[in-house]
């Protein structure tokens, strides 16, 4: 990684900026290469093992290339803001356009929620992982990380967004004061954060402690496990542990709810 006090750095983002001089461009690219390494090793947490980090890091050089074509130097915005945004929405975009999830790990899920289902109907309370793991004859990592590829495969199938060459004739727009907060989502949004709070607080220590490190402190698989000790392969079946009770508490909830 390049080091460059405050004026060489000003002085490469002006030969940028102003020529689009290669070399500059070159150690600016350098410069900020870490940041993609960083989205690529976070979103990376819950793909399948087939996905390729080289595949993720070539997607979110891809959006750091258009960082800095697009920056915009006299906004009140620091690049690194402005890069992570692209080069996170980058990586999920290339993912969204290819079914990265393959077919099998798509099955499976299925059978498991399946099952889950027929057990908790069976039993009339919330059925253990190891029951589900037992029932379907695989081990209780394997039903954990299933159903944590699945749950991000649908977000991020969902979360589409229509392309700059859809025909927006068609379609209705309207801007929204960010600044003002609608009393209902207010209230909504506290009761969530609420039950989110209660929730997490169910979750054994190690689970709580990866979660805050991971999602508050922003610290990588890798820097948590140097922190606790624990190999990062560890650290990642704490993390899918935690993430599917919470997605299987909060869908219980819903269910209740919706009934």
């Amino acid at each position: 990684m390049v080091q460059a006090s405050t004026t060489e750095e000003q002085k490469i983002w002006e030969n940028w900026i102003q020529s689009r001089d290669s070399e500059a461009g070159n150690l600016l690219v350098k410069k900020y290469m870490p940041l993609v390494n960083y989205h690529v090793q976070r979103i990376s947490v819950t793909l399948p093992k087939n996905v390729s980090r080289d595949d993720l890091r070539s997607l979110g050089m891809v959006g750091l290339y258009d960082a800095l074509e697009k920056f915009d130097p006299y906004r009140d915005l620091k690049f690194d803001t402005y890069a992570s945004f692209r080069v996170r929405g980058a990586i999920l975009d290339g993912l969204r356009k290819e079914d990265w999830l393959p077919r099998g790990t798509r099955d499976k899920a299925k059978k498991i929620e399946a099952t889950i289902e027929r057990l908790e109907q069976k039993f009339m309370r919330n059925v253990k992982v190891s029951e589900i793991a037992s029932e379907l004859n695989i081990s209780e990592d394997e039903v954990y990380t299933t159903i944590n590829e699945y749950y991000f495969a649908n977000f991020v199938s969902i979360d589409e967004r229509p392309s700059d060459k859809e025909d927006n004739e068609n379609h209705s727009f309207h801007l929204k004061d960010e600044r003002a907060q609608d009393p209902q989502d207010k209230i909504v949004k506290e009761e969530n954060i609420q039950e989110l709070t209660r929730i997490i607080s169910q979750l054994n220590e190690n689970e709580q402690l990866v979660l805050s490190l991971f999602y508050k402190e922003e610290l990588t698989l890798t820097e948590i496990g140097q922190v606790l000790n624990l190999s990062t392969s560890r650290i990642s079946q704490i993390h899918s542990k935690a993430l599917f009770k919470l997605r299987q508490t909060l869908q219980n909830a819903m269910n209740k709810v919706n009934k």
